[in-house]
């Protein structure tokens, strides 16, 4: 397995994606129950190469991941060929930025000597989807990339 299998709740909510994919392996609806009762390991099988197929779809799609901590922001740009990064820290312990009041204080502060501000760029490893994978399992999330493009106006 590649990524990580769909939690009960993704399953459910791809029911018709996942007759779809047993379908286009000719396993009928009762085939598969018996797949299940009788072939437990051939089922975990499925389910772990049809959360392959669904992840690598996601991952081939996202564009920008966040991932905010109180103290950092952790904005990510996913081109074909690298990922870019806008960092930005806050060297004031009292401020959390993953609380209103400390979001606003981050906004109104943003060129005060207590945020810090770092960029970078990084080649892919052999997979790229598994590097975008591994920044959503640390907490990353999936976005349309409104804060990287502000501060990437900001900053640039």
């Amino acid at each position: 397995m590649k990524y990580a299998r769909l939690t009960k709740e993704q399953f459910e909510e791809l029911h018709q994606e996942f007759i779809n994919f047993l379908a286009t392996q000719s396993i009928t609806g009762d085939e598969w129950s018996d797949i299940k009762a009788n072939k437990p390991e051939v089922a975990e099988q499925e389910l772990d190469v049809f959360s392959d197929l669904i992840w690598e779809g996601v991952l081939s799609q996202v564009e920008f991941l966040e991932h905010i901590s109180p103290q950092q922001m952790h904005l990510f740009y996913c081109t074909e060929d690298h990922m870019r990064l806008i960092a930005l820290k806050v060297t004031n312990d009292a401020i959390d930025i993953t609380t209103k009041d400390g979001y606003n204080w981050f906004r109104d502060n943003l060129m005060s000597d207590e945020v810090e501000f770092f960029a970078a760029k990084k080649d892919y490893s052999e997979d790229k989807g598994v590097d975008k994978f591994k920044l959503i399992q640390e907490g990353a999330n999936i976005t349309k990339g409104q804060l990287f493009q502000y501060f990437e106006n900001l900053v640039g």
